[in-house]
């Protein structure tokens, strides 16, 4: 993205945490690259180069700040389609789908021809997919090393090393040290009983509404929300191994993060663990801009964010257990669901135990009858089962990086499955932040309205974030 340099300088200058994350400076005096809230002293402005990424940074030969970490910059919130296409890449990086299947199946991942992948992340980040891809495993290394007791060799297979020669050379030519270096304060010990990191996002966050969300809505046995703090199990599929876990995210005190604990048998997921934290939490908003284009519906909670999913199936069977009950009753029948299909992960407090949601195979596999004995109609436990046929083969995929037009239409042409639904997926599985829902009925009592075509004709001021929209909507009218 072209970077207008005085601007940034400007910005440098007040460590302004609005532009965390939007753009990286590079000192050339020292050959070091910072984000804009760095605390070191300010430097010459005829010192100072501007990068849209870390990874332009790195190919321009900057070494990253160790005060600041530009690991721990949050993301970038994208709705232009290049940007979108570009962000959806990136998840996909992260999940390992480009060192499993190089950079022509990343493309095709994403619906789009290599060259044209790369013309993208050119224009975005100034740099190649792999060349991302490469500074995004360093980056992720090097916050292993510094945040974690890992060994070594764990740290470079969770960063997406084939071997720990080519991590301890890479990271060597690339920072000018070695791994050990950074491990000497910390020793080499084991496995920890927890693994610890910290995701920023840009201020403000209203982490209470956040929690009251996710916490009316949490699945029994598979989340929780307790205090200040949401837990939940996971299951991930990486590099054609299933890993299965723990993860616990908290509020950081005394600064503009989130806390993750994870549990080490995710150790080797690591990067996915963290961009589905990201997802759910919603930690690529720029509340700054949502709050320009809402105008006076924001005032009274601008940090108000769109909660997401950790897995997009499970979010889609909320969603159509949902229809037309309470969000209590829908919450009791999706946790029926999971204690009876979903696979126990380990005991919990007391004697329960903690489930891992069943995926979309599992679901495919059922007689509808398994469903109804639960409490679902025979209707509902068609839908359920076709939707998870239709996931489970690919026919269609549940997560952010997804066309949103093709999925919705895809939804909804199953049967049971009707607009509402389809772009309430949208907006939390998909990510999509312009989703509305115009025949929502607590979005048109909130409006005044009795329409929804009059309800969507009054949501077009507020594109390209009408996904907010509906959060404070809802929000205002509880």
């Amino acid at each position: 993205m072209p970077l207008d340099s005085d601007a940034c300088y400007r910005a440098l200058a007040a460590h302004d945490p609005r532009f965390d994350g939007r753009f990286f400076v590079g000192v050339s005096s020292t050959r070091i690259y910072c984000r804009p809230v760095c605390t070191v002293r300010l430097p010459r402005r005829e010192n100072c180069r501007f990068f849209a990424s870390a990874a332009a940074a790195e190919v321009e030969g900057y070494r990253p700040c160790m005060r600041c970490r530009p690991e721990l910059a949050p993301g970038n919130a994208s709705v232009d389609s290049g940007a979108r296409l570009a962000q959806g890449a990136i998840d996909l990086i992260e999940n390992g789908v480009l060192e499993a299947g190089g950079i022509e199946h990343l493309a095709a991942r994403v619906g789009v021809t290599s060259r044209h992948l790369r013309r993208i992340f050119e224009t975005e980040f100034g740099v190649s997919p792999i060349e991302y891809a490469q500074t995004q495993r360093l980056l992720l290394a090097k916050r292993l090393l510094t945040d974690t007791a890992l060994p070594v060799t764990e740290i470079a297979s969770a960063s997406g090393f084939a071997s720990v020669r080519r991590f301890n050379a890479l990271f060597k030519a690339r920072y000018r040290m070695s791994p050990g270096r950074l491990r000497e304060a910390r020793g080499s010990g084991g496995l920890p009983a927890t693994l610890v990191f910290e995701l920023a996002y840009r201020p403000p966050y209203d982490w209470d509404a956040m929690l009251s969300f996710l916490g009316s809505r949490a699945i029994d046995g598979v989340e929780q929300v307790d205090g200040d703090a949401y837990a939940r199990t996971v299951a991930i599929e990486h590099r054609g191994v299933r890993h299965v876990g723990r993860v616990e995210v908290r509020r950081a005190p005394r600064r503009s993060a989130l806390r993750v604990a994870v549990s080490p048998s995710l150790a080797r997921a690591v990067p996915a663990v963290l961009s589905r934290v990201k997802h759910t939490f919603d930690l690529s908003c720029d509340p700054a801009l949502v709050a320009a284009a809402l105008g006076t519906l924001a005032d009274a909670r601008p940090g108000l964010r769109v909660p997401g999913t950790f897995d997009g199936f499970e979010l889609a069977v909320r969603a159509i257990v949902g229809q037309q009950i309470s969000v209590r009753a829908a919450r009791t029948m999706v946790g029926r669901i999971a204690n009876a299909f979903g696979d126990t992960l380990a005991e919990g407090e007391g004697t329960r135990a903690l489930r891992l949601f069943p995926d979309a195979t599992r679901i495919s596999r059922l007689a509808p009858e398994e469903l109804t004995a639960l409490g679902l109609t025979k209707a509902r436990a068609r839908t359920l089962i076709g939707l998870a046929q239709a996931v489970s083969s690919g026919a269609i995929r549940l997560d952010p990086e997804s066309d949103v037009e093709a999925t919705v239409a895809g939804l909804t042409a199953l049967p049971g499955i009707g607009p509402w639904t389809a772009n309430y997926i949208a907006m939390r599985a998909l990510r999509w932040p312009d989703a509305f829902l115009p025949s929502d009925l607590v979005v048109l009592k909130a409006l005044g309205e009795t329409r929804p075509a009059r309800a969507l004709r009054r949501s077009e001021a507020w594109r390209p974030w009408r996904a907010y929209a509906v959060i404070h909507l809802w929000r205002n009218a509880s």
